[in-house]
């Protein structure tokens, strides 16, 4: 078998309830991967189990003619569960309508694991919520701690961070220089060091442009500096306004395009973080990446972290990048007054992090107005360095999130 991903570990508890299994993700973010391993556990246990690919356009043919095909396709024996495999349902006309007939029709008998790509396709197509008959599980890039295991690096992986040896540390320092500059497309994860930039691209330019094209986005130049504009500014505030100057691109353009991006799983939205619901969802938000590597790469630097100058926009992403393992990205936000106050991150109700190089640069008296207001919430510093000698409770290495 090949290296199990976390979601996979948690599926295989679900592999048993009722509910259909939807896996949705970027493209190549390990989705087909997922539903093998699967399949791979129900064969060990002698279960009958089929597998489909919508991209087969015969298949697809069949089940858009109607969702009784899928007995055309494959032999079932009623009186024993089976276990149906759909890779890339998203193709489907009308995928809700296969998904609730089959769920509905042969509950407890044929039981679908299925993955999907653009989750803006989805959106279109999922006339209603399939409540009740689903359970969702979304297929990031690899997490660090999944990146050490594609390196082999299974005992490291399980480690308490907080409690390394000196030479555990200077490893795990070691590989999260390779995950902050390379990310965790497990393609590019396992290729050599001189074909991950390669494999970066064939993502960032083959299987992107496949979700412009299923988004009916025919102005694919202006699509992709709108991308390097957004990676350039991780960090900052979107201002539509004055990205559509730049580009000559109205807000309306723009903002589908920002919604093409979420959906296909490329970028997440941090809004600000206020005690008053509505001023909160009528702020600016912040945007990052979900994939370092892939951000990086469309701002066309793959240097270490130490030479660049980027530095700041490259902490605050690789912050985020470990807090949506733990969080929702509704959870996350960030803090910011109108005199210029402000904290990188607000995780949860309890938790804030601050985003640095080096953990010296962290003066906790620039954050006495935040801490005043919400004295609950315990402020961290996240960094990249923290000098030997000053360490405390309050200073995290990025991968002790």
């Amino acid at each position: 078998m090949s290296i199990l991903r976390n979601i996979t570990i948690e599926a295989k508890k679900m592999l048993e309830n009722p509910e259909l299994l939807l896996f949705i993700g970027a493209r190549q973010s390990g989705k087909t991967t997922i539903l093998k391993q699967l399949q791979e556990v129900l064969n060990a246990e002698n279960q009958i189990t089929y597998f489909l690919n919508l991209e087969d356009p015969e298949f697809l043919g069949l089940l858009n003619e109607s969702p009784k095909n899928l007995f055309k396709i494959f032999t079932f024996d009623l009186s024993r569960k089976t276990f149906v495999f759909i890779d890339e349902i998203q193709y489907l006309k009308n995928p809700t309508n296969f998904l609730k007939y089959i769920y509905d029709e042969y509950q407890g008998k044929i039981k679908l694991l299925v993955s999907g790509s653009s989750a803006f396709y989805l959106d279109q197509k999922f006339h209603d919520s399939l409540s009740g008959r689903k359970k969702i599980f979304p297929v990031r890039t690899l997490s660090f701690k999944e990146f050490l295991r594609f390196k082999n690096e299974e005992k490291l992986s399980q480690l308490n961070f907080s409690k390394l040896s000196l030479t555990e540390k200077e490893k795990v320092k070691y590989y999260y220089d390779e995950f902050l500059i390379y990310g965790g497309y497990p393609k590019v994860v396992l290729a050599p060091l001189q074909e991950k930039k390669e494999i970066l691209n064939e993502i960032g330019y083959s299987y992107v442009k496949k979700d412009i094209f299923e988004a009916g986005v025919r102005q694919e130049e202006t699509f992709y500096k709108f991308i390097k504009i957004l990676a350039g500014g991780v960090g900052g505030l979107v201002n539509f306004s004055e990205i559509s100057a730049t580009l000559g691109a109205t807000n309306a353009t723009l903002e589908r395009y920002f919604y093409i991006l979420r959906k296909s799983f490329h970028i997440s939205l941090v809004r600000p973080f206020y005690k008053n619901i509505r001023k909160e969802l009528t702020k600016m938000p912040k945007v990052y990446f979900n994939d370092l590597g892939l951000r990086n790469f469309f701002i066309g630097n793959l240097n270490s972290p130490i030479i660049r100058e980027d530095k700041g926009a490259l902490m605050e992403n690789a912050v985020f990048r470990q807090l949506i393992e733990r969080y929702d990205e509704s959870e996350i936000r960030f803090w910011r007054t109108t005199s210029g106050n402000e904290v990188d991150f607000i995780a949860g109700d309890k938790n804030a992090f601050e985003a640095k190089f080096n953990a010296k640069q962290f003066d906790r008296k620039k954050y006495m107005v935040f801490s005043e207001n919400y004295p609950e919430i315990d402020l961290k510093t996240a960094s990249y360095e923290i000098p030997t000698g000053k360490r405390d409770s309050n200073a995290l290495y990025l991968w002790q999130i």
